[in-house]
């Protein structure tokens, strides 16, 4: 598995400082209020459990799965929630956890279903963007970092359902996914 890294891109130690500082961030912007995280499965379940356990005022979680990638590289456009949310959020202040925003595809899609719904306010939080591929805008609150046009993996990221269990967040070597 390591054979197919071309480089760490972001080494664990500075995750979790971004972890930490988006988690101080919605703490502070939430403070006396109990804002529902919604985690996007699954890759960003390995960021949204670090995100979430930096929060230091009352917060619950549910979780999405939402897809327009199949097991490519490009996004086919076509987005489908394959899981729900289990809660209610009308009336409820939302933050959607990503570990990546990309083309913005699925995201747009997904704040359009959710604001649907009537909450309260509705953000995003990301730990990555990545705005070279970006073909819808999507209002970022919390960014950790942006990154160059890279084929990342690791901290949950994946290429066909791979690499999710690397510490760090790594370029793929291109001729792993361009065969």
């Amino acid at each position: 598995m390591l054979n197919d890294i071309k480089e760490v891109l972001i080494p664990r130690e500075k995750i979790a400082e971004m972890c930490a500082e988006l988690g101080k961030q919605m703490s502070k912007d939430y403070e006396g209020k109990n804002p529902l995280l919604v985690c996007i499965l699954k890759g960003s379940v390995v960021a949204f459990s670090d995100i979430y356990r930096e929060m230091t005022t009352h917060c619950q979680m549910d979780f999405m799965c939402a897809s327009s990638y199949g097991v490519g590289t490009e996004t086919s456009g076509v987005v489908r929630i394959v899981k729900d949310l289990d809660t209610d959020i009308e009336g409820r202040d939302v933050i959607i956890v990503e570990d990546i925003i990309d083309s913005g595809v699925t995201l747009s899609y997904l704040l359009k279903v959710l604001k649907s719904r009537n909450p309260n306010s509705l953000e995003i939080c990301t730990l990555l963007s990545k705005p070279a591929r970006r073909k819808v805008d999507v209002p970022i609150k919390y960014k950790g970092i942006d990154i160059p046009d890279e084929f990342v993996v690791g901290y949950g990221l994946d290429y066909a359902e791979k690499y999710r269990n690397l510490k760090d967040i790594c370029i793929l070597k291109p001729e792993v996914y361009q065969k």
